[in-house]
Formats: C-alpha cells, structure tokens, sequence
C-alpha cells in the first residue's frame, strides 16, 4: 500500500516546470500513506514526474523501490495496491524472457504492460491504482482496479495532468485552488458523497472503478471502462442451493488466502458480524500460529456494542485478540483531522470508529488487516436492501401497472402532513413521478429536504438522473434483470467504492496500515451478481441467507443466525448530548451553510434532534462533516 501522484505537463513542451521541490511537496502532503520511503522521478524529456511514498509490505527491501523503470528506461511506474497473483504472472512473464531485479508485485506489472499492454489489467488479481510514463511515447497511462479498493484523483489545469492517491496531493501544485464544486453540493446531501467523476472540489476528479485513461502527447484523454460488473455472465438462474454453498466457500477461502500475502503481520478487523467472523475463522485454517484480532466498542452506549460476540470468536479460533472502547471525548479530538484525511465530506459516521481500530492494529505492529466490507452489497445482508426488495416485488412493481388515479393518490401522500415519516413521504413523491424505487444505501437528505434547505434548488440539482442511468444499463444489459440484481448494480457504482471503500482506504492509511477486502474479489463479485434471488436471500427473504448457509460448519449455528447489529456509530446520542456544542459552533459559523442553505432549516433540525423530537442525527452529521471540510480545505 503506498501513495502516488504525478505531474504531466503536456503543453509545456519548451520549458517545463516539473522540479524535485514540487514532486517532494506533494510527496510530503501524503507521508501517513507511506513511511518507509519515498522517490521521484522526472523523465528524461521533462514534461513528466512521478512521486511516491512506500508503505513496504511485498518485499521490503530497496529492490522494492519506486518509481520503478524497466531496464531501457522507456516505461516508468508507480503504483498503490496489491496483486496477488502476482506471482503466477511473473512466472509466466520470465518463460518470456524478463529478468527480475525484486520480488515485488511492482516490478511484474512494468513488465505485464511492456508485454500486454492495456490488456495486462485483465491478468491482475487486486486492488490498485496505476500511473505509467512511457518516455518513447511521451503518454501518460492510468488504471484504477475493478472494484474501485483503490482511489486515484485527477485534475487538468492549464495545460496539465496531474494525479494522485489524494486530493491533497492534486493541491501541493500551484495551478489548482481548493474551490466547492457547487454541481456536487447536493448529490452529497443525498448521496453522502459525490458519484465519480465528480468530487466536491471545482475541477478535480476521481477516476471511476474499472476504467483507464490514457493522456497522448498532445494532452488529449483516452477514457475507456475495462471492467463492468455488467460483463459478469449469464444468469444462473438453474444453480442449486448446494451448488451456491460450495462455490461461495471455494472462492472466500481462495481470496482470504491470496490476500494473507504479506512479508509484514497481519490480522483481521473483528467486529462480531459474519463478515468478520468469516475471515477470522477461514485465516485461521490456513495458520499455524494465532490469528491477529482487533475490535472496537463504545464505551457507554452497550446497545452499540458487538464485543461479546467478537471475544467469543477470537475465544473460539484462539486469536490474539485487542480491544480498544472509545466515547465521545475521543470521537471529539479526530473528527476534524478525519475530515483532512478523508479528502472530501464523509457522511458516515463509522469512520470514528474505524479510525480506532486501525491505531489500534498499527500500535500493536500489524500492518495488514483484512475487513469485512462488500459482503452485505452482495448477499443483500442489510435490513433495509431486504426491505426495498419486498416492497419492489410486493406493492412497487404490482402498482406500477394500475391506473393514474393510483399515481394522483400517491403525489398526494408525498406532500400531505399526515404522513410524518420523511423515507415513506419520498418512496411517495418517487412513485407518483415515475420514478425508481431504489436509488442506493447511503441516503441522507430527501428531494423534499433539499428543496426546503437550499437556496436557489432546481430539478437539475436532484440525484434522479443517476438512479436512473445506472437502472437502464442494467436493464440494457439484463433485460429480464430480477431488481436485486439492478440494485447490487446500483450499490457497485456509488455507495460501495465512492463511499465505504474511500471510508476504508483514507481511515487505515491516515495510520499507515493496509486494509484489504477478501469479500470483494472480483470472483466473488462477479459470482454473487449472477446469483437469483431466490438462492441469495431463500423463498422467506431471508438477508444474506446463502451466506449464512455457506457459514454453517464453519461457524457456530447460534452466531450465524443471531440478529444482526451492523458496524456502527451512536451519532445520535453523541450529538444530542456530548457534541451538541461542538455540532453548534461548526454548522452555524459556516460559509457554506449561511450563503447556500436555508440556516433557519437548518436551525429547525437541529432543535428537533437535541430537544428529542425527531432523530436528525445523520442529517447533523452530514451538515457536520461539510463544514469540518470546508475549514480544512476551503478556509485553510
């Protein structure tokens, strides 16, 4: 796990203004991600330079270096991730001929690309992002992985193309200014984070999962989407259920196993769940010495906390087990620090907790943890997915057949004060107009929110046109798709990589660990996406259902089939109570919120909260966290 960032100064041909003071700026502005070493490189030419820091995990040694050049100095790379493969390509790559100079991953994918191309992003098996200099060619080549594990951010100022791992980075050059994209402002309100390309700064964006680009010598970009969950296959709409069960542990035990590659200790993310439990109980099969465990809980707030559950499996597998409990005071001293390292607003307020753990695994000397995220996404594991699918299958789609007077009735119900609850009151106003049931998880402000909370709202500002662009490609694609499957989509194009895998990558790596993600193997992804609904969730809907069935014999019964609690963070009592002033003295003392919001709206919410009225808490928190960014970046 590193960083990496970089400068292409295409239309400075005579004169570029690539220096080692820039390189080791931007360097510098992302050392959390990598302590153990640095570099640059600026091409012979000059109109290109490379910057790096290296978090050693696959061979430590200076032969690991980068950026890293292949032997003729025609291609240049760095590179942030994992390929575990890697191995296995090597082998194929040195009956071709090439001499190997490390034992790194780095070093076969300079040589995959000087082979295949393009193409070599097929063979890998992984998380990264890419950058590649080729000085005969004078082009830029840039890869984010298939799922999107891995950010990669990039801006096009005044005759330059500039990336890196960090938008932080993107502003150590002079030519960019941290400025708000108002265009995103809303989308976050919903979505809790912008849909790539887009990002909450003016003219920088995030390259989207499973695309490249390549920029030729004249500044030109060449986008093109290399991987699409759409290209997974066939249906298997004839698989049995112990069909189901076997592939499902075949493939998790193949990617705990590839992704227990490390030459530093590594561990596992414990919260208690299945997903975790899962890890823990499949790493420990292939050990020979005790899994490394790390939880966190709360330390007053019970109803939160998993821990039982969590010591109970490390009790059982024999892990080395750490715990760390954590209230509000210490959510207190992070939270605007996290909203530096996250880069853009953060809606979700697990980030507090992660944080914890992963200083936890870092101060105990683990450098590598595995996680649990992905799987709900796939095995449709969270209530609420369950829940829109049953309303989608039950009342959505029988209704959406009958008369206008059903369409007038609901347009009715979307505005009248009878009805109290906000979600209901926009399921409503979505069916009325037409619209699709589901848009994603992570929904935080309503259509009706925005227009009353901000200034100057048109129908241009609403987050409509994704939903429905993302449900027409998979409807293209699938044309009798089952809507779980068009909802898996859905979650794959926003809500897992822009949100929770952003969450994952900039919280570990604000401590300098590697977080990776066995759930989110593409196999398996692509495995699960093919899946029906009956296998995934059984004939009683039942969440994650096939899961738990593949978990049966290797956990216990009685933890499989507990209620589920979900990782999260007690935001609600938190900012009724202990953060209250905190919550205060950031949302009322912001530009954003006075120039562009309705600030007696916002008022209103916040007195509703604290007084008990109604739980506005992960509204507070999304307001929260705007304003936290815009003091780190827009006031800084």
């Amino acid at each position: 796990m590193c960083g990496i960032g970089g400068v292409f100064d295409y239309g400075y041909k005579a004169q570029p203004e690539i220096g080692p003071e820039l390189l080791v700026r931007m360097s510098d502005a992302m050392v959390h991600r990598g302590p153990d070493d640095s570099g640059y490189h600026i091409s012979k030419s000059g109109v290109c330079g490379l910057t790096f820091r290296r978090l050693s995990i696959i061979d430590l040694s200076p032969a690991g270096h980068q950026p890293m050049s292949t032997p003729d100095g025609r291609y240049t790379l760095v590179f942030n991730g994992e390929i575990y493969n890697h191995r296995l390509i090597r082998s194929e790559l040195e009956a071709k001929g090439y001499r190997y100079r490390s034992h790194s991953d780095t070093e076969t994918i300079l040589y995959a690309y000087q082979e295949w191309g393009e193409a070599c992003l097929e063979k890998f098996f992984g998380m990264f992002a890419i950058a590649i200099w080729d000085e005969e060619k004078q082009e830029l080549f840039c890869a984010r992985d298939r799922i999107g594990i891995k950010p990669f951010y990039y801006a096009t100022p005044n005759g330059r193309f500039l990336w890196a791992s960090e938008i932080k980075v993107l502003l150590q050059h002079p030519a960019l200014k941290a400025c708000l994209n108002e265009n995103a402002l809303p989308h976050y309100l919903s979505l809790m984070m912008p849909p790539a390309p887009e990002t909450m700064f003016e003219g920088i964006y995030k390259l989207e999962a499973g695309h490249s680009l390549r920029i030729d010598s004249n500044g030109k970009i060449h986008k093109r989407e290399w991987w699409s969950l759409l290209n997974a296959g066939a249906p298997l709409d004839r698989i049995t259920e112990e069909e189901a069960i076997a592939e499902i542990r075949r493939l998790l035990r193949q990617s705990i196993l590839d992704r227990m590659m490390s030459d530093v200790p590594f561990g596992v993310f414990l919260s208690g769940g299945i997903d975790s439990s899962l890890n823990v109980a499949l790493m420990a099969e292939l050990m020979d010495r005790p899994v490394q465990t790390f939880s966190v809980g709360f330390k007053e707030l019970e109803k939160y906390n998993e821990m039982q559950y969590a010591r109970s499996i490390a009790e059982r597998y024999k892990t080395d087990h750490h715990e760390i409990l954590i209230d509000s005071r210490d959510a207190e001293g992070v939270i605007s620090s996290l909203a530096y390292h996250e880069d853009e607003p953060n809606g979700d307020p697990v980030c507090i907790p992660l944080y914890f753990v992963s200083k936890l695994a870092r101060e105990s000397g683990t450098i590598v943890v595995q996680v649990g995220e992905g799987s709900d996404e796939e095995f449709a594991g969270y209530p609420w997915l369950v829940r829109d699918i049953k309303l989608y299958d039950r009342l959505w789609r029988p209704l959406g057949k009958v008369s206008p007077k059903i369409m007038r009735r609901a347009a009715f119900l979307a505005t009248s004060p009878l009805v109290k609850n906000p979600l209901i009151r926009e399921y409503m106003r979505r069916f009325s107009r037409g619209e699709e049931l589901f848009w994603g998880g992570a929904l935080a402000f309503t259509e009706e929110h925005k227009r009353r909370m901000l200034k100057n709202y048109g129908s241009e500002m609403s987050s409509t046109a994704f939903a429905r662009q993302w449900h027409k490609e998979v409807r293209t694609a699938y044309p009798r798709s089952q809507y779980t499957r068009r909802m898996m989509y859905l979650e794959f194009k926003q809500r897992l990589p822009e949100l929770l895998l952003m969450r994952v990558d900039k919280v570990s790596m604000a401590t300098s660990i590697e977080a990776r993600v066995p759930f989110l193997d593409h196999r398996i992804v692509e495995f699960a996406f093919r899946l029906p609904r009956q296998i995934k969730l059984g004939p009683n809907y039942v969440p994650k259902y096939i899961l738990k069935k593949a978990a049966e014999g290797i956990l216990p019964n009685e933890h499989i089939y507990r209620k589920k609690m979900g990782f999260a963070a007690p935001v609600n009592e938190w900012l009724r109570t202990d953060l209250k002033l905190f919550l205060d003295d950031h949302l009322f003392q912001s530009d954003l919120i006075k120039s562009r919001m309705d600030e007696q709206y916002v008022r209103r919410l916040f007195l509703e909260h604290t007084t008990g009225v109604r739980n506005n808490g992960q509204l507070l928190w999304t307001l929260l966290n705007l304003t936290l960014w815009e003091e780190q970046f827009l006031k800084k």
